[in-house]
């Protein structure tokens, strides 16, 4: 619930600036010159190119939310059994345990979305953030039954 807070907080708080920054935008081509109607464009790119970001992320979260919340109606979900730091930090050779599971898993059943959804579980785990965002994408084309990128 933390997460999903501060995530509408921060998302609200992105909307604000864009909206602030963009209105400099306007106000700088209704200026009229050369000069600030070149920068106003240029200012108006940025809020555009944030919302598209923000949008863009706002659709993978929900997207995975579901086929989390599909797997955990399957009992399909990975059980959180890492062996953890003093300071609660994931043990590094214990996620590269659990890694090396779920790429076999993934490598038996390449077209089966659980198990990719499991493997960017364990990318995560992992701190290997890129990956485990590439993972929960395939899984996502495939349970959608859309074309993977490979």
């Amino acid at each position: 619930m933390t997460a999903k807070l501060t995530y509408a907080v921060t998302a609200a708080v992105l909307v604000v600036y864009f909206v602030l920054v963009g209105s400099r935008g306007v106000m700088l081509i209704q200026h009229g010159t050369l000069l600030t109607v070149t920068f106003g464009v240029a200012v108006l790119v940025l809020p555009a190119i944030g919302v598209w970001f923000l949008w863009k992320n706002t659709r993978f979260v929900q997207q995975a939310n579901r086929l989390a919340t599909e797997l955990d109606a399957e009992g399909g979900l990975p059980v959180d059994q890492l062996r953890r730091t003093p300071s609660g930090r994931i043990d590094r050779d214990s996620a590269d345990e659990v890694f090396a599971r779920r790429k076999a898993e993934t490598e038996d059943a390449p077209d089966d979305w659980r198990s990719w959804f499991r493997l960017a579980v364990a990318y995560h785990d992992a701190r290997d953030t890129p990956r485990a965002r590439k993972a929960m994408q395939h899984a996502i084309a495939l349970h959608d039954g859309k074309p993977v990128r490979t």
